[in-house]
Formats: C-alpha cells, sequence, structure tokens
C-alpha cells in the first residue's frame, strides 16, 4: 500500500475492483504480522461473524506469521473497509 497517500492507493483499489470483479464476490485478503504479538487474533476479530476462511502459516524462524483470510463481500468498498480496520492495527503488512 502507498504509505504516502493511502487516499489514492483505495482510489485505485476501488476502481481496479469495479473494473475486474462481480460483486458480490469472494476477496482473498493476505497479510504478514510477527507471530508472537497477538496481532493475529485482532485481525482474526476484524472478520468475525462473516464466514471467513482463514489460513495461518508460521515463517519458517516460526517469527512471522502469514495470514490468509477469504471472505465473501459485497463490493469493493467492503472490501476497503476491512482494509482500513485492519490498517488500525501497527505493524501488519498488507500484501
Amino acid at each position: 500500500m502507498d504509505e504516502k497517500n493511502p487516499e489514492e492507493f483505495y482510489k485505485k483499489l476501488r476502481e481496479q475492483l469495479t473494473e475486474t470483479s462481480k460483486w458480490p464476490s469472494n476477496y482473498l485478503y493476505k497479510f504478514i504480522v510477527e507471530t508472537a504479538t497477538g496481532k493475529i487474533d485482532q485481525i482474526e476479530a476484524i472478520f468475525d461473524n462473516m464466514g471467513a476462511v482463514i489460513n495461518l502459516k508460521k515463517s519458517k524462524n516460526g517469527k512471522y506469521t502469514s495470514v490468509s483470510i477469504t471472505v465473501n463481500l459485497n463490493g469493493p468498498d467492503q472490501v476497503i473497509e476491512k482494509y482500513k480496520e485492519v490498517g488500525e492495527i501497527g505493524g501488519v503488512i498488507s500484501l
């Protein structure tokens, strides 16, 4: 994500999602977090009660965890809303 101008990033993302997907649709989020920080629980809570499928994969040394989340969403605005919620958790890398 463009850290310097997040609104421009979200504008481009909204345009891309509108052009390339039919909604509602499944969307795949990928995040990287430090394993031992409790941030995985915070991310999981954001997607709680949405029917999300969450897969976790630790790095080779176990210091980081890849969090992949597939969830059915109604449109680009809902995709962006979840990115913003996760973005409020410090130290999470969005892929």
